[in-house]
């Protein structure tokens, strides 16, 4: 914690292993991942959902309807049901089964929290193609109306990009019906999660994604979207991009290097050009590599554009 708290930029690997399951929350894995976003402020989560050229017939979608894919998903990384408090299991008190055994969480956002994952979204719109859809589930949630609310009234500073709100079952739909409508997709941390869980197949696989947290200022963590896959460890399948592109993000927005980073995106590029495919994206009449064959080939690829 305390070289990550240092650091301008960290570079994380997801954790997790479906047999660290029985163990008791807080000794599981994924509470690494957890306490590293909250206690550095990682408020604000850019998963960027591409399609590349070459991959538009790896997608679970038809072509054309991936063809061009650019999405940004921003995600609010440190609120909602998976912080908040009170959480636990007890006997119930009330409801429909009074003194049988229930689990309970806590769905909340305050104003800040809001507020300033949506100055984010809109800023980013601005270097996109101005537009922001705010997903919610208003309809239901008292939470998610005062999301919208606040949304709506940071929107005012922002007259030159467009807001819609959507809701969380709709957007789900629409990311598969006509995902290019999109530009920036601004939600909550559950909401967030599942959304770009489900945006990362239309790009060919969840291996082609990385992913950037941010607290105030450029200090950021960078990782791929995907778990381990612990039922592939060691097996040299896994998919490397999305941990190579995730470096590219880290040297785009942390060291402000875009011209480093713009020479990692076209080696990733021209290696998928040149027929390279892991088993998640290998299509008929392509090379099919693991992991050590992928990123050799990009390194080969980034060493000839050198």
């Amino acid at each position: 914690l305390k070289l990550a708290k240092d650091a301008d930029a960290v570079l994380f690997g997801a954790v997790g292993d479906w047999k660290y399951d029985k163990l008791e929350r807080q000794y599981r894995p994924e509470q690494a991942i957890l306490g590293l976003r909250k206690h550095l402020g990682l408020f604000a989560n850019f998963r960027p959902a591409i399609c590349y050229e070459q991959l538009t017939h790896a997608s679970s979608l038809k072509p054309e309807l991936v063809a061009g894919l650019d999405i940004l998903i921003i995600r609010e990384l440190t609120g909602d049901i998976y912080f908040g408090q009170p959480r636990g299991r007890r006997t119930a008190v009330d409801g429909p089964f009074p003194g049988t055994d229930e689990a309970f969480d806590t769905m909340r956002y305050s104003r800040p929290e809001i507020e300033r994952i949506a100055h984010v979204a809109f800023q980013a719109a601005r270097q996109r193609n101005r537009k922001v859809t705010s997903v919610d589930k208003a309809n239901v949630l008292e939470t998610f109306q005062f999301w919208k609310d606040v949304v709506t009234e940071v929107h005012k500073d922002y007259p030159d990009v467009e807001l819609e709100h959507m809701y969380v079952d709709n957007a789900a739909m629409q990311l598969v019906k006509a995902p290019k409508k999109f530009d920036v997709v601004v939600t909550g941390n559950m909401f967030g999660d599942i959304l770009s869980d489900e945006a990362a197949m239309l790009t060919g696989s969840i291996g082609m994604l990385p992913s950037a947290s941010f607290a105030q200022g450029r200090k950021g963590l960078y990782e791929p979207v995907h778990g381990t896959a612990p039922d592939i460890a060691g097996k040299d399948l896994a998919n490397p991009i999305a941990a190579i592109l995730s470096v590219a993000m880290m040297l785009r927005h942390s060291f402000e290097r875009p011209d480093l980073a713009a020479r990692i995106d076209a080696a990733v590029a021209r290696a998928l050009s040149e027929g390279y495919r892991t088993a998640d994206i290998m299509q008929a009449g392509m090379k099919r590599v693991g992991t050590r064959g992928m990123g050799d080939a990009v390194l080969e690829a980034l060493a000839r554009a050198h």
